[in-house]
């Protein structure tokens, strides 16, 4: 069992998870009762931005501590160098007992491959790259096998009395064989299991959910009504003044023909889709209940940190795209983000300030007391805000940084991203292109300045200021030993 001064941590990460997916977060149109509790019970960050928007860079950097170009896991495919520090090896080797349910993603296993693992920490690990069982390997595979049904049986089997859907729709498994249930079903066995322990442990719960395809339990579809839903945001013409990896998405998402044909939705296809989505968000909020309560039963609530987040957003049909890419709007980059600690963190506090995902790394260090490796981490620990102990000398951060380089889809994509509270800039390097917004005016990042010679003094401000990011982003360490 865990002390308070070393307290069990819970991580719950979903994939693919928008920022406004929450009811008590401003949602009014989706149902997250529970994870509406934990924000009534512990702190949410409303501004909190991961470093990349696509999987393998964020991952590999909040699980460090560190930006992608530090990491070297800079793509989808690239394996995380060996030595790099994870933060469940940095608590396995503090005395934690760690494991895992689900995605980790920080090697290719694409083709069949299986995810290569560095020493990570986890000592358990019921892997679970995505749903379908393109490995033997895959637990969740192996969880259906035990009780007798196979994914292929469950997956968009066709309803009679169901109402038809769109082509960008798919009937999923029922909740009840859910890989989202499966990874909850582990994590629940997992605390369970530390309750008879005598050390503390470290668990990352990592659904595959919300990632496309949209295809939820049809018992969670049949929840909303897509005439309730809102359509996307999406000012017509605005496409034309923005970059061209961005109007080749709009065609098809990803640029990948025959995948998502993104251009021939119509309007009752918006609202279907964005029903889908927030069915798939909602039988996650029932899941993190199941996890919270089991947490309860065992009588460890008091003793662990609980948090949930996101490793990136979804496109969600805003800005005339779905998915993700090379794409900097905070529907892709600003994810949910809950700390709960009971008696330790303020409960009910809702802060606002700019927080990036690499912050998480030295926060849980410092709350286990676990010593931070300065010359390794880059974030900023969030304890004195969680505790109410923050300290008005020290400034709040003024920018956050996001990078893409050639991460996912777009080999010709290198971009840098810098974000204030009311300006944001997006530079595609090697090219002429760029995004510039004006957010205290424009939100939701309509109108792009970029090419606006009024605004020219602004946008070299803005350059200088992505220029020194990328300087003060370079990698730490090694450490200086002298003055030489």
């Amino acid at each position: 069992m865990s002390t308070p001064n070393q307290p069990n941590i819970l991580w719950l990460c979903t994939d693919q998870q928008r920022f406004d997916t929450i009811r008590a977060l401003g949602n009014s149109r989706i149902n997250t009762p529970n994870l509406d509790q934990l924000v009534d019970d512990g702190t949410s960050f409303t501004h909190a931005f991961c470093q990349s928007p696509v999987c393998s860079p964020s991952r590999a950097s909040f699980l460090t501590g560190r930006y992608p170009r530090t990491t070297r896991c800079r793509q989808n495919g690239q394996q995380i160098p060996a030595d790099e520090l994870l933060l469940p090896k940095m608590f396995a080797d503090a005395g934690y007992r760690c494991g895992l349910a689900g995605k980790l993603h920080l090697s290719s296993c694409s083709d069949g491959k299986v995810e290569q693992r560095i020493d990570d920490g986890y000592e358990v690990f019921d892997w679970s790259h995505h749903p379908q069982p393109d490995w033997p390997e895959n637990a969740y595979t192996q969880w259906l096998e035990k009780q007798g049904v196979s994914w292929q049986q469950l997956y968009d089997q066709p309803d009679p009395e169901a109402p038809d859907s769109s082509d960008f729709v798919k009937r999923g498994v029922p909740a009840e064989y859910h890989q989202t249930t499966f990874c909850a079903e582990k994590t629940i066995e997992f605390i369970q299991q530390g309750a008879a322990e005598d050390r503390p442990w470290f668990f990352s719960f990592n659904c595959f959910d919300p990632h496309h395809p949209f295809d939820p339990p049809p018992e969670y579809l049949q929840r909303y009504n897509p005439n309730d839903m809102p359509l996307p945001k999406q000012r017509e013409g605005e496409l034309s003044e923005k970059p061209t990896f961005q109007q080749l998405d709009h065609e098809w998402a990803h640029n990948n023909p025959g995948e998502f044909h993104t251009s021939a939705l119509g309007e009752d296809d918006h609202r279907e889709v964005t029903a889908a989505y927030y069915a798939m968000c909602e039988l996650i909020d029932d899941q993190v209940g199941r996890i919270l309560k089991a947490l309860d039963e065992s009588g460890q609530r008091d003793n662990t940190i609980v948090i949930f987040m996101s490793d990136h957003g979804e496109m969600l049909g805003d800005h005339g795209l779905y998915f993700k890419g090379p794409h900097f709007y905070d529907e892709a980059i600003r994810v949910p983000l809950i700390m709960r600690w009971p008696g330790q963190f303020k409960a009910g506090q809702q802060v606002n300030n700019l927080v990036e995902l690499i912050d998480l790394a030295p926060t849980l260090l410092e709350a286990a007391g676990i010593q931070v490796p300065a010359d390794r981490l880059q974030g900023r620990s969030l304890l004195p805000t969680l505790t109410g102990s923050f300290d008005s000398s020290i400034p709040e951060r003024k920018f956050v940084f996001c990078e893409y380089y050639n991460s996912w889809t777009h080999p010709d994509a290198y971009a840098t991203m810098i974000r204030s509270k009311n300006e944001k800039i997006v530079v595609y390097h090697g090219s002429d292109q760029g995004e510039l917004y004006d957010l205290k005016n424009d939100p939701d990042e309509f109108h792009n300045l970029w090419s606006d010679p009024s605004q020219t003094e602004r946008k070299l401000r803005l350059l200088k200021h992505c220029f020194d990011a990328s300087v003060f982003t370079m990698d730490p360490s090694p450490p200086r030993l002298g003055p030489f």
